[in-house]
């Protein structure tokens, strides 16, 4: 090898018994990268960019009759408070702010629980599970739709006059 570099070895196997021989064989050699397929070399290499963290509402927001005061820490539905936790509260601002978009799992994790996102979603579901709970209650009022593998949109459900 020209210049005085030090090779950099990479062993891509799914046999983890052939990349742990390959890692006691070159010990000391040089850097040795190791891993299972090319999707995770490509991750490795490439890593895909941090998921921008949405700014939380700095005033309230509405959606129809519901209007989510994340500064004064109060939602209401026509007029009268809920009684909300503060990650329901935090989760609803960022569903109804404007424009009323999808907010993938990654986006609402950081922007709520402001960590990073390693795939767990349990924490996230739990939190939904009580929330959609509360909005149920609420004549006319919003829904939490899941869009299945992505995340979560708040949507508007118009008053039955019917009912």
């Amino acid at each position: 090898m020209s210049g005085g570099g030090v090779p950099i070895v990479v062993c891509v196997s799914p046999d983890v018994a052939v990349r742990e021989h390959v890692l006691r064989r070159l010990d000391g050699v040089g850097p040795v990268v190791s891993c299972a397929d090319l999707a995770e070399l490509r991750a490795m290499l490439f890593p895909e960019p941090p998921v921008p963290v949405p700014v939380p509402p700095e005033s309230p927001v509405s959606c129809g009759d519901l209007v989510v005061d994340g500064p004064g820490h109060l939602v209401t539905w026509r007029g009268r408070p809920l009684a909300l936790t503060r990650t329901e509260r935090e989760l609803l601002a960022r569903l109804a702010s404007p424009p009323v978009v999808l907010w993938s799992y990654e986006q609402l994790f950081a922007s709520v629980w402001g960590g990073a996102y390693l795939g767990d979603t349990a924490i996230l579901h739990s939190a939904m599970k009580r929330l959609r709970h509360k909005l149920r209650l609420l004549s006319g009022g919003p829904r939490v739709h899941t869009v299945r593998g992505v995340g979560y949109r708040l949507v508007s459900v118009p008053d039955d006059p019917d009912g």
